[in-house]
């Protein structure tokens, strides 16, 4: 599939906005830690999916039924869905001068029914002349989404027999949408039934 940039450039995919506020002061604590451990900007990616994977608890998982959606507050709740775990990757990414956009799918339960549109991201790393997709959902039995940059390790991996797609398209913002299901639930209940179901 081939990835379309929603706006040419880089400097969109730099920017903060409501969502990805990486001027934040937590969000630059956080980005200071990782880069204080990591030698380059590659390992520094790596770093930043492992913590948001691993160190952020997707709420479905643990039953917390908070909504975060603000790269801030998933950092500070260490809690979210997928994509509020994917704004709070893309602002350490922004932080540090790595372009990072949001992406999304249309996926399918497993009897077929369509569930929430499912978000992730896609970075483009120095010296690369792609952007390359990074699911940091977080893992659980039956998901392995892990950080790679030779073939994608996502958390699902599209099933066109259930009519699931990759949307190609490279937000520079959250989906107008998907934003708008988030702030609108009081809790994670709710947020299935205000999430979109496709683009």
């Amino acid at each position: 599939m081939e990835l379309i940039q929603q706006v040419p450039g880089t400097s969109a995919y730099l920017a903060a906005d409501e969502a990805i506020d990486h001027g934040h002061p937590l969000v630059r604590e956080t980005a200071a830690h990782l880069r204080s451990v990591t030698e380059d900007a590659y390992a520094y990616a790596a770093a930043a999916f492992d913590f948001v994977r691993d160190s952020i608890t997707h709420s479905a998982d643990s039953g917390d039924t908070r909504v975060t959606w603000r790269a801030s507050d998933v950092l500070a709740t260490r809690n979210g869905i997928c994509h509020a775990k994917s704004h709070a990757l893309a602002a350490l990414l922004r932080a540090e001068g790595i372009p990072a956009a949001l992406c999304y799918q249309r996926l399918a339960d497993d009897n077929g029914d369509p569930g929430p549109v499912h978000g992730l991201i896609a970075l483009r790393l120095p010296g690369r002349d792609r952007w390359d997709r990074q699911d940091p959902r977080g893992n659980r039995p039956g998901v392995d989404a892990r950080f790679s940059l030779d073939e994608e390790r996502l958390a699902w991996p599209v099933r066109p027999e259930f009519d699931e797609t990759d949307y190609p398209e490279l937000y520079a913002a959250p989906h107008p949408l998907v934003l708008r299901g988030l702030r609108a639930a009081a809790d994670r209940a709710q947020l299935w039934h205000t999430l979109p179901a496709a683009l």
